[in-house]
């Protein structure tokens, strides 16, 4: 039972996640500009780090997902599953936010339902490129600010105020990732090159977590993973035998 609730948070998170903020930028963002659509997903972030981290971690993204996991603080049965909540979350809020567009009268405002892509304002090398560096910048964020017990209380404005951040750098340039569940969601109902270009945004933001967990260790102590999961091991639990 405890097992089924983090995965439904993982779900619900993910949903709420890519609901507001590519929402924001499908609904709002000939308004609100850039920084807007940064804050909406930098502020329902903190919200959902703080509402659903102690259930499941607020993982809400398998990059995230991939580097906890690499760190030892899930188990893989436990990565795998997160990784199917966040997709199907993800896709859920796709689906209602193409909803809007198609049957609730609302204006797309991004004119491709929000989708990452490249080749107007940058190419796939430099996608590529930009993505891991990105993704690597928040990951490590995530992994260092958890591991800090002293810094608990604050891991969740340091988490969003790190997304908010490497969405102002990359916004106009490729929409900005990092999440590969953020880019398949939208993906799946826009199609055309947004789904041909989507391995991507999938590929390159998993590899800049798989290297910010290689780096973490470096900037902090073994210690008690604020958003560990209740499936790992605990090396500091006593031996039940």
């Amino acid at each position: 039972m405890d097992a089924a609730r983090r995965y439904a948070a993982e779900l619900i998170g993910t949903l709420l996640l890519v609901f507001v903020g590519v929402g924001t930028a499908v609904f709002a963002q000939l308004q609100g500009g850039v920084v807007v659509v940064a804050l909406a997903f930098g502020f329902v972030l903190v919200g959902l780090v703080y509402a659903i981290g102690p259930l499941s971690g607020a993982h809400l993204n398998p990059a995230v997902t991939l580097g906890v996991l690499l760190s030892g603080k899930i188990s893989v049965v436990g990565a795998v599953a997160y990784w199917l909540a966040q997709f199907v979350g993800a896709t859920v809020a796709g689906f209602a936010i193409w909803g809007l567009v198609r049957w609730g009268g609302v204006a797309d405002q991004t004119g491709v339902l929000g989708t990452n892509g490249y080749g107007v304002h940058i190419n796939q090398g430099g996608t590529a490129v930009l993505e891991v560096v990105l993704t690597f910048l928040f990951v490590l964020v995530v992994l260092v600010v958890t591991s800090r017990v002293e810094h608990a209380g604050f891991a969740g404005l340091a988490i969003g105020l790190a997304l908010v951040a490497v969405l102002l750098v990359g916004i106009t340039l490729d929409g900005t990732s990092i999440n590969p569940a953020r880019s398949f969601g939208p993906a799946v109902f826009e199609g055309g090159a947004a789904l041909r270009q989507l391995w991507v945004f999938i590929v390159f933001p998993l590899l800049g977590g798989a290297l910010a967990a290689l780096a973490a260790p470096l900037l902090v102590k073994p210690s008690r993973h604020f958003r560990a999961e209740p499936d790992a091991p605990d090396p500091a639990a006593p031996d039940p035998t």
